[in-house]
């Protein structure tokens, strides 16, 4: 391979703490992931020496772009940033694009490609499907886009609903009328809600029916005009409960529907997600984002297990062709 010598000029000494971190601890973690490039800092440059040269000047090129965009770069964001750089992503990009200015200041925006492409999707589509593994914002980066279509007034209400679907438990069991009894499985959007709006305002929205939380089989019999909809845990929906929920959707709204296909609880594994995208493919306005463990923002040992199950599947996948 051929050896590289380059050298980054860095806008500004105020950023070089910022760049290089505590002690030079992102430093150490970009020479650690590229141990073919030798990097000599000296005032506001940095040179960059060997075969690993001409990534870790894009690496440092974005790193500039995303601190001078205003981000602060920590260790799980650098992380990111070099897996992007490696994969010839931009993750200036990806880090710089703001969904939503949620509650008590915080910015919501993606953190994986895959993310950016998952809410690019939500923006150009009438319908998306979002599908992959837990932890990847499925259902999170949704519920932004459907706090800022309200904002924006591109939509009159949010709609969130999910399937009550039993995983090993009994609604019949739990106390309470049938609303006290899906409250559980709705649960993650309203924490999802809580999360881009502060409580009192949540709690406001609920009231004025502005955003509606309700189990699927509540849809039946509704059009939804001018409404942002999420579906959520889409896996564990009947083929009749889908096609009962895309036909629901009205003029002016908008829908998301995510799920993940490696957790179906449905009874009899009959779930209204599985070969949907060799359905409905060629439809104008509709389109299908795959995530995987790539896009997991969780801990790191979260990313882990989605993938060793990915392996698993695919293993199992060959031997089942043998």
């Amino acid at each position: 391979m051929t050896t590289t010598q380059l050298t980054i000029h860095v806008p500004g000494n105020h950023l070089m703490g910022p760049l290089l971190g505590e002690r030079d601890e992102l430093l150490r973690m970009v020479e650690a992931a590229f141990p073919g490039a030798e990097i000599h800092v000296r005032g506001n440059e940095v040179g960059i020496d060997g075969q690993e040269a001409d990534l870790v000047g894009r690496l440092f090129g974005e790193l500039v772009k995303i601190l001078q965009a205003g981000q602060v770069v920590d260790a799980p964001l650098l992380a990111r940033t070099i897996d992007m750089v490696k994969a010839d992503e931009r993750p200036s990009e990806v880090f710089t694009t703001e969904v939503l200015k949620a509650a008590k200041g915080r910015r919501v925006r993606p953190k994986t490609s895959g993310q950016k492409a998952y809410i690019d999707a939500i923006a150009e589509n009438i319908i998306t499907f979002g599908i992959g593994p837990a932890g990847t914002g499925k259902s999170w980066l949704a519920v932004a886009m459907a706090v800022q279509a309200l904002q924006a007034k591109q939509v009159d209400r949010i709609i969130l609903t999910r399937p009550a679907v039993e995983a090993g438990e009994r609604l019949g069991f739990l106390p309470g009328d049938l609303m006290a009894k899906v409250d559980p499985y709705l649960r993650p959007l309203y924490d999802a809600l809580h999360d881009m709006v502060d409580s009192e305002a949540a709690a406001r929205l609920l009231e004025r029916g502005t955003v509606e939380v309700a189990p699927l089989a509540f849809m039946r019999g509704r059009t939804l005009n001018g409404a942002f909809i999420i579906l959520d845990e889409a896996q564990n929906t009947t083929p009749e409960q889908m096609k009962m929920f895309l036909t629901r959707i009205g003029f002016g709204s908008k829908a998301v529907i995510t799920g993940d296909t490696t957790q179906v609880d449905v009874p009899g594994g009959r779930s209204g997600l599985g070969g949907l995208e060799k359905v409905l493919s060629g439809i104008d306005g509709l389109g299908f984002v795959r995530l995987t463990g790539r896009d997991v923002v969780r801990h790191r040992i979260v990313a882990d297990i989605v993938d060793a199950y990915e392996r698993d599947g695919a293993a199992k996948q060959g031997s089942d062709r043998s």
